[in-house]
């Protein structure tokens, strides 16, 4: 099958990294890679989850470009939507496609450009995250401090710093085509002049994508579970000498990024771990069932269709974006059906029943008057 791991994730070992190293050192043993058959469950997985998200993760943006109030939170969720489309556009067809093809047909500068935009989506999804996490960290520990100009500053933190960890890839993702064989991949083997480089690099990836992130999340939400039982003991709340509906709007929000960040880990982990795994026992990955693979991977991509639902759980404004939204497409369906266009044999029969009536109404009328 196509690329069993994810580029953009931490670099493990890929079926077809094996393969073509095999293929260079022993030509004899090598098997191409095959769409198979649980590629294909992969594949239509994908393209449901492609729907799912590109529709949830628009509606939010969508809802949240129409708010005239504003508030400091939204550009956080609006980040994080646009983040989870990036990942459901650069990261799903891309992998779908990749399955079916099996080898690469795109060149090197795409094989380049589409696994730079997938790692760089992947970060930015991770980054935004940590935003989040700190913006509600300050919002229970430090209320009153400058919010704005505070996750304005981190945001573009965040995208720029996706960017310039995302850069490796330009550089390290190339063609790769196995000696004496019509067979060609976009791979990072040959990239590196000693495996300790590969490892370092592979490190770095993980610790930048997964652990930092987690790490930075996991910090701040135990400090926040602190302070909160800490002022409730003392039964001084969240209020901080302001009202009581204040209040229930911050922790509000902080219930819908708990739950967020709580999915993003959830989703993730189990897919990360299997990488590692594979880095320190490379030869399990011809060991491992090939359906195991692809549904931790699945698994992981579900988290960018859960962020629009957990939205719409915790924002009744978003719920009645939605509900109106579906009104006026039903509307339009009603309005064109109305309007359609009636075709020549539809209207030859409405014109044959009129004039069979007018002719059967003359013949009785006459009856009628004769009588």
């Amino acid at each position: 099958m196509s690329e069993e791991q994810l580029p953009a994730s931490p670099h493990c070992p890929t079926v077809q990294e094996d393969t073509n190293v095999s293929a260079s050192a022993y030509p004899q043993y090598w098997v191409e890679p095959q769409f198979t058959q649980a590629a294909k469950v992969r594949v239509i997985i994908t393209a449901v989850f492609f729907l799912l998200a590109a529709g949830s993760n628009a509606a939010v943006l969508g809802s949240l470009l129409r708010k005239r109030r504003k508030s400091h939170v939204q550009p956080l969720i609006l980040s994080l939507a646009l983040a989870d489309l990036l990942v459901t556009v650069m990261v799903m067809p891309l992998d779908a496609a990749w399955n079916v093809t099996v080898q690469w047909y795109g060149g090197d500068i795409s094989c380049k450009i589409l696994n730079f935009l997938k790692l760089f989506a992947m970060y930015a999804a991770a980054l935004v995250l940590v935003v989040i996490s700190l913006d509600r960290h300050a919002a229970i520990l430090h209320p009153f401090s400058r919010a704005h100009h505070r996750n304005g500053m981190l945001l573009r933190a965040a995208w720029a710093g996706s960017v310039l960890l995302a850069l490796p890839q330009l550089f390290l993702f190339h063609l790769n085509t196995v000696p004496g064989r019509n067979f060609t991949q976009c791979v990072t083997h040959g990239s590196f002049r000693a495996h300790w480089e590969e490892t370092v690099y592979n490190m770095f990836t993980f610790t930048t994508l997964y652990i930092t992130p987690l790490s930075v999340m996991v910090v701040c939400y135990i400090r926040i579970l602190w302070e909160i039982s800490k002022q409730l003991k003392v039964n001084k709340g969240l209020t901080r000498n302001q009202n009581d509906h204040i209040s229930k709007a911050r922790m509000k929000t902080l219930k819908m990024t708990i739950v967020i960040v709580a999915t993003f880990i959830i989703c993730w982990t189990p897919y990360y771990l299997l990488g590692l795994w594979y880095w320190f026992q490379p030869a399990m990955i011809q060991k491992m069932p090939e359906y195991v693979n692809h549904s931790f991977f699945l698994f992981g991509l579900l988290h960018t269709c859960t962020d629009p639902i957990i939205y719409g759980l915790y924002t009744p404004s978003f719920r009645e974006d939605v509900q109106l939204c579906l009104r006026g497409i039903e509307t339009a369906i009603t309005r064109q059906k109305r309007h359609k266009p009636i075709s020549a044999s539809e209207r030859n029969i409405k014109d044959g029943a009129a004039n069979g009536g007018v002719a059967s109404g003359g013949s009785n009328g006459t009856t009628v008057s004769t009588v």
